[in-house]
């Protein structure tokens, strides 16, 4: 089971040594985080790949000063729609269409189904279903830079304000909910690297209702 073995060897890296990750690695990364799942197709966020050595800075300063986040060698920051709309949603129904070369009833009666009830729902549980939506293609990244070989460290630690006012966020209607610094770790600095990973065992963790 080669991706358990990876997924065994991951873990929160707590500092980096600044190499350079291969660009094909990201690009994989960024691959298989586009492959994830979503609601409906949707994919409703984007992904910022930072390697600019000034603006990583800034976002530490802004993420308690955690050095992860200026030693990496890329940081992703997964930004989520701010909201639904009509023009959002058609997009995507639009694009799926031409992929596809056909339309379909059905699935276009689901596209009038959203666009009935997306749009008319308060800005804030758009946004949060819409970050879930990110959280699912974000920990599908984690598990593929595992695959690559490639550490990273999932965080929530940072003024998300703060970093959509960095980036620009709120002008193309979005924001920030979670980032992910990928490298290598620094083996001698890492205080964690070499501690054994705690799970819950599957007893606590699963109940099997048959």
């Amino acid at each position: 089971m080669e991706l358990l073995d990876k997924l065994n060897w991951r873990y929160a890296t707590k500092s980096m040594n600044g190499e350079k990750v291969a660009q094909q690695k990201i690009d994989n990364i960024i691959e298989a985080a586009s492959l994830a799942p979503t609601s409906s197709g949707l994919q409703p966020f984007e992904i910022m790949v930072i390697t600019n050595k000034e603006i990583k800075e800034k976002i530490k300063s802004i993420a308690w000063n955690q050095p992860v986040v200026a030693d990496c060698s890329h940081l992703l920051v997964f930004a989520a729609w701010d909201t639904y709309t009509a023009d959002r949603i058609n997009k995507q129904f639009d694009l799926t269409n031409t992929v596809r070369g056909f339309k379909n009833e059905g699935w276009e009666n689901y596209r009038q189904m959203l666009l009935a009830s997306y749009p008319q729902r308060d800005a804030e549980v758009n946004f949060n279903h819409a970050a879930r939506q990110a959280y699912i293609s974000f920990s599908q990244a984690i598990a593929a830079a595992a695959f690559e070989g490639v550490d990273s460290t999932p965080m929530e630690g940072f003024d998300p304000d703060a970093l959509d006012e960095i980036l620009g966020l709120r002008a193309k209607g979005l924001r920030s909910c979670v980032i992910l610094p990928l490298g290598y770790r620094d083996v001698k600095s890492d205080w964690l690297v070499n501690l054994k990973k705690v799970r819950k065992s599957k007893e606590d963790l699963v109940t099997v209702i048959d």
